[in-house]
């Protein structure tokens, strides 16, 4: 079996693009695979088309080599772009051996662990009122994981995080007294914060309040986060952002973060992420995969999660407080959640399917994340 072509297609759905990546083979056996380094998916397709060059004709049956030769087939290597480009070629691949096996892809990572995927849920907190709200409908409709984002206190890209870390704080444990001691809760600040404004949000809530604190300072220096760390006894959840097993590797030898938030679609695919929940599995920590992205990126962790024993729960952006657009149009075949479970799958491959014909009738739009800044005109972190 030889790889005959590979096409990226960076399109427009719902509020922000997606990209799909197809891996054709000369047996009429295709892969699917997504990269997850949003608003910049130009760049990544270009990478693609980089990789594309070489990646005709190879065994698409060994991804471990093909991982190895797009990692190192330049000076420059690794990084987020890279990474992304990688992560979609490869989980493409082990679509494609799954296939040819008839098998799911879970089969060629050790078999399933799980019959199904436990998933968490986010809601906003745009008012006290409304956070409890919401939480309640969350535990009315089954689901007991659930993470609230921070408190907006301006409106646009206005962002004050002293502000918005307080007014957090005051709902978060207003939240916890109404709902009990019984759901798990965490809060995602979307490394917006300083170690020392992380550390005062931590020490405005009664220890408890919170099972875990997701990316609250930018992961660029893990010293800074082990300040951070002396400062609470709240757990973290780190990871998202993370392009390999290095950047993984301080944050779980040196104990920094409790949960692995590993992202499938930017870390490096499979054959990374597998690594990845190796080393985390020997320092006792759970992976709690971030999974913003499309049909492509779900199934795939899916088939993560039920490979490995560490696992905790998946972000689904499906839920009763959160709806992203599921696209039965452009994704005929997808995976879908019962509640808060997401069962897995036993069809060949992801068990996703595109229709690519519309996909190439589909524009991309240039989108821009938002640009925050203070009160005072500087630039802060989205």
């Amino acid at each position: 079996m030889k790889i005959t072509d590979i096409k990226p297609y960076p399109v427009w759905i719902g509020h922000r693009n997606q990209t799909i990546v197809k891996v054709e083979t000369d047996e009429e056996i295709y892969g699917l695979g997504e990269p997850g380094f949003s608003s910049r998916e130009l760049a990544v397709a270009g990478v693609i088309k980089h990789f594309r060059e070489f990646l005709i004709g190879c065994d698409p049956r060994n991804p471990a080599a093909l991982w190895q030769e797009m990692y190192r087939s330049h000076y420059f290597e690794g990084g987020r772009v890279l990474t992304a480009a990688m992560s979609a070629i490869d989980i493409a691949l082990y679509d494609i051996m799954a296939k040819s096996l008839g098998v799911p892809v879970y089969q060629l990572l050790g078999g399933k662990q799980r019959d199904f995927i436990p998933c968490f849920a986010t809601c906003e907190m745009p008012s006290t009122e409304a956070l409890i709200a919401n939480a309640r409908l969350l535990l009315d409709s089954g689901w007991n994981v659930i993470r609230s984002n921070w408190a907006h206190t301006h409106e646009g890209d206005v962002y004050e995080p002293r502000e918005s870390l307080a007014l957090s704080a005051e709902r978060l444990v207003a939240l916890r007294e109404a709902i009990g001691s019984g759901p798990v809760l965490g809060i995602d600040f979307h490394h917006r914060l300083s170690v020392a404004e992380a550390a005062s949000f931590c020490q405005r809530i009664p220890s408890g309040t919170l099972d875990f604190l997701e990316e609250p300072i930018r992961d660029e220096t893990p010293e800074a986060y082990e300040s951070l760390r002396t400062m609470t006894d709240v757990p973290f959840a780190i990871g998202e952002e993370f392009a390999s097993k290095w950047q993984f590797a301080p944050y779980i030898e040196r104990g920094i973060t409790n949960f692995a938030r590993l992202d499938l679609c930017n870390v490096g695919g499979f054959t990374e992420a597998m690594k990845v929940a190796g080393m985390a599995e020997t320092h006792y920590i759970d992976l709690m995969p971030h999974n913003p992205l499309g049909p492509i990126c779900t199934a795939a962790t899916v088939h993560l999660a039920a490979a490995v024993p560490n696992f905790a729960w998946l972000e689904h952006r499906v839920s009763p407080t959160e709806t992203l657009e599921p696209n039965f149009d452009l994704y005929p075949q997808q995976l879908q959640a019962e509640g808060s479970r997401i069962y897995v799958p036993d069809t060949p491959g992801l068990g996703v399917d595109f229709n690519e014909e519309l996909a190439k009738e589909k524009p991309f739009e240039f989108w821009e994340a938002p640009h925050p800044r203070r009160l005072d005109g500087s630039r802060t972190n989205w």
